[in-house]
């Protein structure tokens, strides 16, 4: 069966296709350069991606080890300072001219331990007695404690009583403040400590781990219909914000500094007016939006607010405002994002940002000023210097004064005055006789 009969069957044209429409121009690979000290094979599987851990720099990989240096790799013994047991492990281990290294296990410097407190019999009378914990439990929450790094999910399974993680939580860090209360020398030791800036709460843990667990357990219908009542609640901010901003009536410049009179508001640039106005609306959705997520991340809010306050302005003012932090000695993200240490580093944003906004009021407004000034100086008309005033001719008599030129007659153009040839003559008056 040749092409045409097929087409034939499938009611195709018969007319062949351009070679351009046949072959479809395949897309160019992009070239990679492979990298100096990785191999092809390497190369071809990992496909330059960088690796997940460090890697070793490829000079080390090029130097070559002295003449007199005989390197083996021997299945040895090693010693680790991290166990206190008589368990013997055995590993590879790199032998230089058939010596054996001495030192520590190269690994054992990543055993690290949380420091628990001790406490002895007199100190526990003393100051650390509870009705509800025995001093038993309490010895037993703290042998679990250093055992298991403060691992508290796994310290309430192994715990032999029925306590929640909360309730040995709560005990452990009220009997550790109370031991550094007791230790301290001076309260101004324990006025940075953390665990004295921010004790811990069993009821807000507790509340917290319930909006967590009622957030994580929600639907697909119900984050849909949250997601719908957000959007809901933004625009009914957005539309009470217009109508407020609209009943409001326009305050003169000389009443506020951080403001533009409305006449000049026209011929200011989109930047130049206060942004307080412009993100309002964004700024009170925001705030809407995460009391309803009821549990999320500072930071997350953090930079949520950050985006509302700078939503109405251009990226070059906010690299501006980042550089002017950056100028003061302020991290751009905090690093302990505390709810105090967050509004402060908002207010100081908004701050930035309302002085440059004057900067650039103040620049307008001079320039305007030099306009001004140029402009008033440009309507006053310079007299020319090679400009001469003739006086007009003039007669004592009243005559009119003869026209020294008299303009030009062009070829074939006749006079409007008739000639006195051909003048009628004047008719006699009786006061001519």
């Amino acid at each position: 069966m040749g092409g045409t009969d097929a087409k034939d069957i499938l009611g195709l044209p018969k007319t062949p296709l351009s070679l351009t429409q046949e072959k479809k121009s395949r897309p160019q690979k992009e070239s990679h350069r492979k990298p100096d000290g990785i191999s092809r094979e390497v190369y071809a599987l990992t496909g330059g991606v960088a690796p997940l851990m460090p890697s070793i720099d490829v000079t080390h990989l090029k130097r070559r080890p002295p003449p007199d240096e005989k390197v083996a790799w021997q299945w040895l013994p090693v010693k680790s300072s991290a166990r206190n047991d008589d368990l013997q492990l055995y590993h590879w281990v790199r032998v230089v001219n058939d010596v054996p290294p001495s030192a520590d296990y190269s690994f054992a410097k990543y055993n690290k331990s949380v420091d628990v407190l001790k406490y002895t019999d007199d100190e526990y009378e003393n100051h650390l007695t509870d009705p509800v914990w025995t001093k038993e439990e309490t010895d037993q929450l703290f042998e679990l404690c250093e055992r298991f790094d403060l691992r508290f999910t796994v310290i309430a399974d192994r715990f032999p009583l029925s306590r929640t993680v909360e309730e040995l939580k709560d005990r452990y860090y009220s009997v550790t403040r109370a031991l550094l209360r007791a230790t301290a020398q001076s309260p101004s030791e324990l006025a940075n400590h953390p665990l004295m800036k921010e004790p811990y709460d069993m009821t807000r843990d507790r509340e917290r781990k319930r909006a967590l667990s009622m957030v994580l357990s929600q639907s697909r219908h119900q984050e849909k219909k949250d997601a719908e009542i957000l959007a809901e609640a933004k625009r009914i901010t957005e539309m009470r914000l217009a109508a407020r901003r609209a009943a409001e009536p326009d305050v003169p410049a000389n009443e506020n500094i951080g403001s533009v009179s409305p006449s000049s508001n026209s011929q200011l640039p989109a930047t130049a007016v206060a942004p307080s106005t412009l993100t309002m609306a964004d700024y009170t959705s925001t705030l809407a939006s995460l009391r309803m997520l009821h549990v999320y991340l500072r930071t997350y809010g953090l930079e949520q607010m950050v985006q509302a306050a700078s939503s109405a302005v251009g990226l070059r003012t906010i690299k501006r405002v980042e550089q002017t932090l950056q100028d003061l000695g302020v991290n751009l993200k905090p690093k302990v994002p505390t709810k105090t240490v967050c509004d402060e580093h908002l207010e100081l944003r908004k701050e930035i940002l309302t002085l440059l906004n004057l900067q650039k009021q103040l620049q307008y407004k001079e320039s305007e000023g030099s306009s001004h000034r140029e402009g008033t100086y440009a309507a006053m008309p310079d007299t020319p210097k090679d400009r001469v005033f003739a006086s007009e001719p003039f007669s004592f008599g009243g005559e009119r004064p003869i026209k020294k030129e008299q303009k030009r007659k062009g070829p074939g153009r006749q006079s409007d005055t008739p000639s006195p040839a051909h003048k009628r003559p004047r008719k006699m008056k009786a006061s001519d006789l």
